[in-house]
């Protein structure tokens, strides 16, 4: 009985003309578009120069901030109220005002100062702009040859400052977003069609042909489940392939422990669909209560922002999110390597969320024999 039931659900995803389609370009969509816009990386960065003091080493410092790949150099100015004007346009995000003395100190083995002011509107943006041209300004104060004129002799910070950046040396926000992204899209496609499946029924009005048959209500549930936990399946695999293919980005743990994370991962957001279905008397129902809860899993999952840096009552509500969990496993297996055995928490966590919500489809599905 169960066989000719996952064959029903199995023919009726076929015969959608939508949904095959839907389930290949939704990958290729997330995959190859969102990591390129969802980055917290910031670049393009328009900046004015106010130079007081056209020495030969501003000049050069002119040139280096010009040449970096973050910033766009929009003005430069020997007074400073044109650069004001600037900022407070729009026009440029960061002004660094150069003082008159700023060659003479140098020569003399004095430090020189600049001064940066950021437009912090964009906290973010300004914060890190701040932080990008800093460091440009620390690379080129070790380029600069000291004041006895010995060529090749550079001035060298007291201490020393080795960076070491470890899981994502280069500090690629698209590797950080990308396991993440696959959740999301397992959690998108292995939540909303579940969660439309039993409501269509009842507008379509053939629920109640299942209703009079022996079919008992786990049954019936889990026939409903499979098809979309290899549907889970199919697209974690799909994803894979773009992620080596287009990023060079293959997990540096096992495939295995993300496949067995996965497959309990898709019957907690499945079973999660289901109860919306069964509660929900029309497909615009179901669709606005799903889109409801997505929302709140996916701001509060750690997808874009730590959630250590979330308040206190926010990171109490984390604990009851299932995507929180498979967010984790997902980056500390592509990006640490860890096994099933640091990932028992996150396991245990899904374990629990996967019974729960599908022990509540079935006894949530009303059955009328």
């Amino acid at each position: 009985m169960l066989r000719f039931l996952i064959e029903k659900e199995c023919k009726q995803i076929l015969r959608n003309s939508f949904i095959p389609k839907l389930l290949v370009a939704f990958p290729l969509l997330v995959m190859l578009v969102f990591p390129w816009a969802a980055t917290m990386e910031i670049k393009y960065i328009n900046i004015a120069i106010t130079d007081y003091d056209h020495s030969a080493l501003s000049q050069r410092l002119i040139q280096k901030i010009g040449a970096s790949n973050y910033f766009t150099l929009t003005g430069l100015s020997s007074g400073n109220q044109e650069s004001i004007n600037a900022i407070e346009s729009g026009k440029a995000d960061i002004i660094l005002e150069i003082r008159p003395d700023f060659e003479r100190q140098i020569v003399n083995g004095h430090t020189a100062h600049v001064m940066i002011s950021a437009n912090a509107v964009n906290g973010v943006k300004g914060g890190l702009g701040a932080s990008y041209l800093a460091n440009i300004l620390q690379e080129y104060a070790k380029e600069i040859p000291n004041a006895t004129g010995r060529q090749g002799a550079v001035i060298l910070p007291a201490i020393q400052i080795i960076d070491q950046y470890r899981f994502n040396p280069y500090l690629d926000y698209k590797v950080f977003m990308i396991p993440a992204l696959m959740v999301m899209l397992l959690t998108l496609l292995c939540g909303f069609l579940p969660a439309l499946n039993i409501v269509s029924e009842k507008e379509a009005g053939t629920i109640e042909q299942m209703n009079v048959t022996p079919v008992s209500k786990f049954a019936f549930i889990i026939a409903k489940l499979l098809p979309y936990w290899a549907v889970g399946i199919v697209m974690v695999t799909l994803c894979f392939g773009i992620a080596a293919l287009v990023y060079g980005l293959v997990p540096l743990g096992s495939f295995a422990t993300i496949y067995l994370f996965a497959a309990i991962y898709i019957l907690v957001v499945s079973g999660l669909g289901l109860i919306i279905s069964n509660h929900s008397a029309t497909l615009q129902q179901a669709m606005f209560v799903m889109f409801f809860f997505l929302m709140v899993m996916i701001l509060i999952s750690g997808l874009f922002t730590p959630v250590s840096s979330m308040p206190l009552w926010a990171q109490a509500i984390t604990v009851v999110n299932p995507l929180k969990y498979f967010i984790q496993v997902m980056r500390a297996v592509f990006l640490k390597g860890s096994g099933v055995v640091e990932l028992i928490p996150q396991m245990a966590a899904l374990i629990i969320f996967a019974v729960g919500a599908n022990l509540w489809a079935v006894l949530s599905y009303r059955k009328t024999a």
